[in-house]
């Protein structure tokens, strides 16, 4: 009579034994293109325009806002979190997506008012813009830092680049 650890051994080795064949069977160049897809590297010139520059950033910023939003929401949902944690994580979920509809707001305003391209990310009193042109016009980023600040009633931080 087979015991229970006998069986077990010789399931094992059945296994073993069918992978092997399979591994020897398989034909050579199928095995060799798959480690070579792993090691050889793809030279890809891409075009990059200004537009995607703007893009990149914010599909960058989105990711970056996405994590931050999951990360709070769990704290949020944590059974054995205090109440200050979930007030404190309520606090900057709330503070994080007035952030992201006024970036919206200001990008819209200088589209509208400039006709320019623009990424704005805010950062507690600190904005950064970035504006899709080439040249680097001191006036222009001047009306744009007064009409960002209009927005506020305290001083911000802001800082103007040009790509």
């Amino acid at each position: 009579m087979i015991n229970k650890q006998s069986m077990w051994f010789l399931t094992l080795l059945s296994l073993v034994l069918v992978l092997g064949v399979y591994y020897v069977t398989m034909p050579n160049d199928l095995l060799s293109s798959k480690i070579e897809g792993k090691e050889k590297e793809k030279q890809v010139n891409v075009k990059v325009s200004e537009g995607d520059i703007l893009i990149a950033m914010r599909a960058n910023r989105d990711e970056k806002v996405s994590a931050t939003i999951e990360e709070l929401q769990n704290v949020l949902t944590k059974e054995n979190a205090t109440t200050e944690e979930k007030d404190k994580a309520f606090e900057e979920l709330k503070v994080l997506n007035l952030n992201i509809g006024k970036e919206g707001e200001l990008e819209s305003k200088i589209e509208e008012k400039f006709g320019i391209k623009s990424y704005i990310e805010i950062n507690k009193d600190n904005i950064k813009v970035v504006i899709n042109s080439k040249e680097h016009d001191a006036s222009l980023a001047n009306k744009i830092m007064r009409s960002i600040q209009e927005e506020y009633k305290e001083k911000m931080y802001i800082t103007v680049q040009f790509e």
